[in-house]
């Protein structure tokens, strides 16, 4: 198994190789509660409809054009890929186990629904029951749930640190926070291609969400677009934006259909040098277009590939909460990448557990499918 290990550079905790073997706490583990025993379904999101919200607010069915017939010898492979965080700017895992993740966010303790955490927790019951704020899905697993504050209200919104760039967690009502950690190898790894190409690059964010990897693209000197669908994930991407003083960094906040919008950089010529992409699983768009990640992530690969420039740096494909093996999405990636040379890397994205100290390596949890084509 090839194991890539990515952190964030500087980080003030480093895991890994030598690192002092974990002790698990005496105490009883904590029991699932009750009200966590039917988790809301894993959805990527930020609350703005009902169904899957990110999903349906990033959803697309743009009006389809053939598939282009690819010609050439596939690129290289290189599987399965493992890259791990251990923990990324003010964010790392403290524990898992029954259905749940016990997380920090800069100053906050966070407990979560996590269908991934098959095993009981390592730390003690005390620990878990110390958190600032519970996530708790209500009886419709695809509704909204709510927040619980065991011991003081808190806030809405909290400053965090990811890669150097400042950003706003925020409670939702669909339990993210506003950035996704785990991604931070991706971003990390883009960083560094902006920082040493030697040329201006052209970066496209795809599903943008809350725009932290616009931002860190555009403050490693990309100039960037950033395309979401939704008002309120672009409206949070300009607080984010505003909060580390980087309105004058060369970003375009697009609030669009994102299929839509790569089939009319397509038609315009328009080229990226690199390209992410997080599309949802499911979802319905804001003029009622349907999108099914099995059915239309062929078509939106094949557009991203045409929009790649000719030296382009790499096309990233993130994949959540599907029943499906990286392998489907590595031989999709490799289908459309057919004759351009390089090679695809697919494999798993996950964090591992850091205990309390944010240093202690224990379990890795894995959050998501990827695959990633690069030139060489």
């Amino acid at each position: 198994m090839v194991k890539h290990r990515e952190s964030r550079p500087g980080q003030k905790t480093t895991g890994g190789l030598g690192a002092k073997p974990r002790r698990d706490m005496p105490g009883k583990p904590p029991a699932k509660p009750a009200h966590a025993s039917r988790p809301a379904k894993p959805s990527r999101d930020h609350g703005e409809r009902v169904i899957e919200p990110r999903d349906a607010a990033t959803a697309s069915a743009a009006p389809e054009r053939p598939l282009i017939a690819r010609i050439g010898e596939r690129p290289m492979e290189r599987v399965p890929v493992i890259l791990e965080s251990l923990g990324a700017g003010d964010f790392h895992l403290i524990d898992s186990g029954n259905g749940l993740k016990l997380e920090q966010y800069g100053p906050y303790r966070i407990v979560r629904p996590e269908a991934q955490a098959l095993w009981p927790p390592s730390l003690a019951a005390h620990v878990w029951d110390n958190a600032d704020a519970i996530f708790t899905g209500d009886t419709d697993e695809d509704g909204m749930g709510r927040w619980r504050f065991p011991r003081e209200a808190l806030g809405e919104t909290w400053p965090l640190q990811l890669l150097g760039v400042d950003f706003l967690g925020r409670f939702t009502a669909f339990r993210h926070v506003g950035v996704f950690p785990e991604q931070i190898v991706h971003w990390a790894w883009m960083k560094e291609q902006v920082e040493t190409a030697k040329r201006p690059l052209k970066v496209l964010n795809l599903f943008g969400y809350t725009g932290v990897a616009s931002l860190v693209a555009a403050a490693a000197g990309a100039e960037v677009t950033h395309v979401d669908a939704s008002k309120k994930a672009i409206g949070w991407a300009r607080e984010n934006q505003a909060l580390g003083r980087m309105e004058k960094l060369p970003i375009r906040w697009i609030c669009e259909d994102a299929m839509k919008f790569i089939l009319r950089e397509e038609r315009r010529g328009n080229k990226y040098d690199i390209i992410l992409t997080d599309p949802p699983k499911f979802g319905r768009g804001p003029n009622g277009e349907v999108w099914h990640l099995f059915e239309h992530l062929p078509l939106m690969l094949d557009i991203c590939r045409e929009i790649l420039s000719p030296k382009a740096l790499g096309l990233v494909l993130t994949a959540y909460s599907i029943r499906a093996s990286f392998y489907s999405i590595h031989e999709l990636m490799r289908e459309t990448m057919r004759g351009a040379g390089g090679a695809v890397e697919s494999g798993e994205l996950v964090i591992r557990e850091a205990g309390l100290d944010g240093r202690t390596p224990g379990r890795a949890l894995s959050t998501s499918l990827f695959s990633r084509w690069v030139p060489k």
